[in-house]
């Protein structure tokens, strides 16, 4: 079968309930496992804690989730990697589903792209950020998008949360992806400037397609 580098946009607007966001994901993982094609999910979440997998035979999950959950959160238990991290309104979440197959390659180089897509998408805002020996994508010592993905089948699903004018308090209340010592911030507060995501999901678009070889389509 021919490689097939077209990507579908899917842009939901306002704000999305993460269970709805995760049935789309599986909905959509189903269609690019049988027919080889892809899709990019924009969305911006309800206030929500999520948790890696790593995370599911820890004992005092419980304790934590009903902790988080009187702060007016919800939480949820995922399949993607890392640990504990928070998603709400102010935060561009991406959802690549792509069928790796179109690119003949493997989840190391897809994790690979998506730091790039990242870092060139910061820099288009001239904002600095790279990569370290923690997940994610940081400016300085602090964490501007938490990256957690899931390959099955040569399938992806989750992706990337990038941080653009998000109420930082709520990281005040977990321990980002488990890193004690480090920071959060966002392109805002970079920048001393509201960016919203409005602002960013074109860029991000562009910078998807410049990276992936690929072409955004609505």
């Amino acid at each position: 079968m021919a490689a097939n580098k077209t990507v579908k946009l899917v842009n939901i607007p306002g704000l999305l309930k993460y269970p709805l966001g995760l049935t789309l994901q599986q909905r959509l993982w189903q269609v690019s496992k049988s027919h080889r094609t892809n899709y990019l999910i924009f969305c911006q979440h309800t206030p929500v804690y999520t948790f890696g997998k790593r995370q599911a035979q820890d004992h005092t999950l419980h304790q934590e989730i009903s902790r988080l959950q009187n702060l007016g959160a919800e939480c949820y238990q995922t399949k993607r990697g890392g640990l504990v991290t928070f998603h709400g309104p102010g935060q561009l979440v991406a959802y690549p589903i792509l069928n790796l197959k179109n690119w003949n390659e493997g989840i190391r180089w897809y994790v690979r792209q998506l730091e790039t897509l990242v870092i060139r998408t910061c820099a288009e805002f001239g904002v600095e950020a790279g990569t370290c020996e923690h997940v994610g994508i940081w400016a300085g010592d602090n964490k501007i998008c938490a990256l957690g993905v899931h390959v099955q089948q040569s399938c992806t699903s989750h992706g990337l949360a990038l941080n653009c004018n998000t109420e930082m308090s709520w990281f005040g209340h977990i321990v980002p992806c488990g890193i004690v010592a480090r920071g959060v911030t966002s392109l805002s507060r970079e920048l001393d400037r509201d960016v919203g995501i409005e602002d960013v999901k074109g860029v991000l678009a562009s910078k998807f397609e410049e990276v992936f070889e690929c072409k955004v389509v609505d």
